[in-house]
């Protein structure tokens, strides 16, 4: 049973990810599953800090668009929405170049609160990067 609240596609997400950080790093969504979704992001000069590994904060922004919209695919939008409230990102392994997977799936799902976890690994399937993201839930404005 999926999780997701919303029809979702990688065709109608990529439509909305126009003018952002996402599309500026390079970071394509992949697939959507019924309980995760997975994105890759280059490794190269948009991604590399200057000893020429992927950034840190390369790995928190890829962390974090999958966690955010993950968060937000569970939610009806129309009621309420999801914001980042922590991150926290343990980088494991480097990498120079190719790309990064990362996946995330729910740790929690609540009425105010959501964690997800996100996994990121290098091409050859190595763990690179664990964080954890915590979400606040809000409601709009009537």
């Amino acid at each position: 049973m999926t999780l997701w609240k919303q029809t979702v596609s990688t065709a109608n997400i990529k439509q909305h990810k126009s003018g952002t950080i996402d599309e500026h790093l390079g970071i394509e969504l992949i697939e959507i599953g019924d309980d995760f979704i997975k994105a890759k992001m280059p490794v190269d000069h948009r991604t590399r800090q200057p000893m020429g590994l992927l950034h840190g904060g390369a790995s928190v922004v890829l962390a974090e668009s999958l966690g955010s919209l993950a968060a937000n695919l569970c939610l009806d939008i129309t009621k309420e929405y999801a914001v980042g409230l922590d991150i926290n990102s343990n980088h494991l392994r480097s990498v120079r170049d190719g790309f990064v997977i990362g996946i995330t799936k729910p740790i929690h799902i609540g009425s105010k609160t959501q964690v997800w976890e996100i996994k990121i690994y290098d091409e050859n399937e190595q763990l690179i990067n664990i964080s954890r993201l915590t979400m606040a839930v809000l409601q709009h404005k009537k």
